[in-house]
């Protein structure tokens, strides 16, 4: 279990640390998503967050243990949930900007891949997963895997196809 735990919640804490210093590096895209739907949206706020954001992933990468990992599971609730009110709203959110270029408009994979690396990290915490660095070599590799795997899918567009083919 230790080996799972803490490729769950390097995977997670990669794509935050990723992410996060994405949207430092460019707001812009977040900052639209987040007013599409009438949120707070500023570039400066956005940085903000996402300063704590890539910072939170790499407390996850470097020291682990069950507070760092419940957040990074609240976080992942907090991005699914975000997800879930773009899809409810209708609002046209063209890209939630997570790694800042045109990725994917929401859809629900990306909910279902946020809620389960939630899911995840709260194994992690559960089983007071080590980091990242500290952890079994096995982990590493997992972690890796399942970063790419989770990368993909937050930035496929499943729709693609059917947009660009109306006839389907």
């Amino acid at each position: 279990m230790t080996v799972a735990a803490a490729g769950l919640l390097g995977a997670a804490s990669l794509l935050l640390l990723a992410a996060g210093a994405a949207k430092v590096a460019d707001p812009t895209r977040t900052a639209g998503a987040l007013a599409e739907l009438g949120w707070p949206s500023s570039p400066a706020l956005v940085r903000v967050g996402a300063g704590a954001e890539a910072s939170l992933g790499a407390l996850g990468l470097l020291v682990g243990g069950p507070a760092v990992a419940a957040l990074v599971a609240a976080s992942f609730a907090g991005f699914a949930a975000f997800v879930a009110a773009a899809l409810r709203a209708g609002t046209p959110v063209g890209t939630c900007g997570c790694f800042a270029r045109e990725d994917t408009p929401p859809h629900p994979l990306h909910v279902g891949v946020d809620a389960l690396l939630a899911l995840g990290a709260i194994l992690a915490a559960a089983t007071n997963a080590e980091p990242l660095v500290a952890a079994p070599l096995a982990a590493w590799p997992l972690a890796g895997v399942i970063a790419a795997v989770a990368y993909l899918a937050l930035t496929s567009d499943p729709m693609a196809s059917a947009r660009a083919d109306p006839h389907r």
